[in-house]
């Protein structure tokens, strides 16, 4: 049986310890290509928070993180090359912030015990922990996010979307296809038309799609784009006077890069979410003061509080809590991948943990287990104010359809099993 130390326990074992082996955090950025603009604010935040670790708290567990970047472009063939080339340095964990790359990685991450995960991206039925016992995509996925849009357009339309016309307007990519099941089915049961939009890489020719919205007069428009992609559909939306409080984008379709360009036509755009949004938050006044200030910043300092910041803030914090949970399971702070595994598969965060990290609602309270390593897929909604320029969050994290979207993961997760030869475990 696996010995549990209590947090006071272990930090007296690592007071009295020798001097450990860094705690390794990779980081698959892309700071260049189309995609730049978005991966940037994300690797900032990504590192900044492992640095606000190191400065403030000596790491995790009295050991130190140390953080390795390997530039992808947002290719899939480089996140391979990346992951290769630095999985034998002790990488606990893989955040690909990719679709793509995610999708190659998931066979590779299994074989080597080494655990990935995919926050609000990826291979959706992932969430199936039976299945994808190296995979987490904690706290929501596409699909999640596909339903809280319909959810909010519900809501909007006084519980009756039957008869209306939903437009979907997709980055033409294994990323932009993740959400098409789940809108189907949706469409069926609350008798919505949807229209499907692809919109080729990297997405600044998209008069065609717009001309199309034009003449169909949709209801709705729903966003799942990327990059330079967002900026231009939310110009062409401006540019044939689609009204903003219709639109409505996914979590990679709702920073401030995607509406500034749009000056105040971009003013009423929403985008769905699963953390909160802006500045006012107790940790980035110690990023501030930690990191920002003794010029440890990953970026410019500029960043902190935009979106994609934030998130990949919000992804090192949750890195870091499974790895304490890690170190409390095993009894050890120099945690190997396989332990690092266990303690994302028993990650629990709820309030009183974010308001002591410095992140009160923050993001939504979940738990992770073998079975579920998608959490509760609870969705916020956002809107950007053109006149203050900031994105305010306008409700509540909500449940999303459970019923729709675990029938999809229980038949796309036990296709997977079945191609590869996977025995599902937790039983």
């Amino acid at each position: 049986m696996k010995m549990k130390l209590t947090t006071l326990a272990l930090g007296a074992v690592m007071a009295a310890g020798p001097v450990m082996a860094d705690l390794v955090f990779p980081s698959l950025s892309y700071r260049t290509g189309p995609y730049a603009a978005g991966g940037i604010p994300f690797a900032d935040g990504y590192a900044d928070y492992f640095t606000l670790l190191n400065e403030r708290d000596g790491g995790i567990g009295g050991v130190k993180t140390k953080l390795i970047e390997c530039e992808t472009g947002y290719n899939t063939e480089k996140g391979v090359e990346c992951y290769e080339s630095t999985k034998g340095q002790g990488a606990l964990v893989y955040q690909p912030l990719s679709t793509g790359i995610t999708y190659q990685l998931i066979p590779k991450v299994t074989a080597d015990n080494i655990p990935l995960h995919t926050m609000g991206y990826g291979r959706t039925s992932a969430a199936n922990g039976e299945v994808f016992s190296h995979v987490f995509n904690y706290p929501g996925n596409y699909w999640n996010g596909a339903s809280g849009v319909v959810n909010y357009l519900l809501e909007e339309t006084g519980g009756d979307l039957k008869g209306k016309k939903i437009s979907l307007v997709y980055h033409n990519s294994a990323y932009g296809k993740e959400p098409i099941r789940t809108l189907e089915e949706l469409s069926k049961k609350h008798g919505f038309e949807l229209v499907l939009l692809p919109v080729d890489h990297p997405g600044q020719e998209q008069k065609s799609q717009w001309l199309q919205v034009r003449r169909d007069r949709p209801d709705f428009v729903v966003m799942w784009g990327w990059g330079v992609m967002n900026q231009v559909a939310i110009q062409e939306a401006a540019n044939i006077r689609f009204p903003m409080e219709n639109f409505i984008g996914v979590w990679w379709s709702g920073a401030e890069h995607d509406v500034l360009s749009a000056g105040a036509k971009a003013n009423g755009y929403k985008a769905v979410t699963f953390h909160n949004v802006g500045r006012d938050f107790p940790v980035f006044d110690d990023i501030q003061t930690h990191v920002v200030d003794k010029g440890l910043a990953a970026g410019a300092g500029d960043q902190i509080g935009n979106v994609l910041y934030n998130r990949g803030m919000y992804a090192a914090m949750l890195a870091a809590e499974a790895a304490k949970t890690a170190q409390e399971i095993h009894g050890t702070a120099e945690i190997t991948p396989a332990m690092m595994r266990d303690g994302m598969e028993a990650l629990s965060i709820d309030e009183a943990k974010m308001t002591a990290l410095g992140m009160p609602n923050f993001g939504p309270a979940f738990n992770v287990s073998c079975e579920n390593h998608g959490g509760p897929g609870l969705v916020g909604v956002t809107q950007w104010n053109a006149e203050s320029k900031t994105w305010s969050l306008i409700s509540d994290f909500k449940a999303t359809d459970a019923e729709v979207i675990g029938a999809l993961i229980d038949e796309d997760s036990g296709a997977y099993a079945s191609e590869n030869n996977i025995t599902p475990r937790c039983k």
